[in-house]
């Protein structure tokens, strides 16, 4: 612990934990084992943070939720591990009209000036680019994607491995597995970058790449399609969770 930081009273410290200089961290702050956190930056409680996170500086985590309702409520924010919090990110603890916590996964990077409203919530293996603005209650998936200066309004859910390309305004869910762009974004195509780099097995891209034939390209009517989806395709997992998704979407 720098001797210019400030730390309250009841932090709970794992073993290996780095303070730096005139860094902050407030009252009911749990920090990990390895958790770094660099320089000038803040960690505001009730707050968790798991294993071997590094914070960079400015960026401010755990802050009461911008919601005319909040009343100063004990919520939280619960983060995993290994997750990369770079210059100027902002994440806040939820409200006490959903589960009163925002939620980070694991090894997410959230980048320079990226935004995490109150009650969202990030799967595993997120990236958010420089200046991204997530709304109160979003919901990403594992291993999702967005680009720079993408704003998603409150209570859309962006699927797993989903791609949202820069400077998109998102007011409608994302399928998991496609790309999304525009203003206001849709579906343009299948992110077979993103199913690459994962390490998706070739029997699957082909078997989502049908799905997506059928769904966004046919002249079939979209209803009719996601039936001929989920009875040919949906044996493989997949395809299965892409279904899934686009009937919470319906229901």
């Amino acid at each position: 612990i720098h001797p210019t930081a400030v730390v309250a009273e009841n932090v709970r410290l794992a073993d290996g934990v780095f303070i730096g200089p005139h860094v902050v961290v407030g009252e009911n702050v749990s920090l990990g084992e390895g958790t770094r956190l660099l320089a000038s930056c803040v960690v505001l409680g009730p707050t968790r943070l798991g294993a071997r996170n590094v914070v960079h500086p400015f960026a401010v985590l755990g802050a009461e939720p911008q919601d005319r309702s909040h009343a100063g409520e004990p919520t939280e924010l619960v983060v995993g591990d290994d997750n990369v919090f770079r210059e100027h990110v902002t994440v806040h603890r939820g409200t006490t009209k959903d589960r009163g916590q925002t939620r980070i996964g694991s090894s997410c990077l959230l980048m320079v000036g990226a935004h995490v409203a109150h009650d969202a919530v990030l799967g595993d293996g997120v990236t958010l680019t420089n200046g991204v603005l997530l709304g109160g209650h979003v919901h990403v998936g594992d291993y999702a994607v967005i680009g720079g200066g993408a704003a998603i309004a409150p209570f859309v859910r962006i699927g797993e491995s989903a791609f949202v390309a820069g400077g998109a305004m998102v007011e409608n869910d994302v399928p998991p597995f496609v790309i999304a762009q525009g203003d206001r974004a849709r579906v343009r195509a299948l992110n077979v970058v993103g199913l690459n780099r994962r390490g998706i097995e070739e029997a699957s891209r082909k078997a989502l790449a049908e799905a997506f034939r059928l769904l966004y390209r046919s002249k079939t009517p979209r209803a009719v399609a996601l039936e001929l989806v989920r009875k040919e395709l949906a044996t493989d997992p997949y395809v299965a969770r892409l279904v899934a998704f686009l009937d919470e979407v319906n229901a």
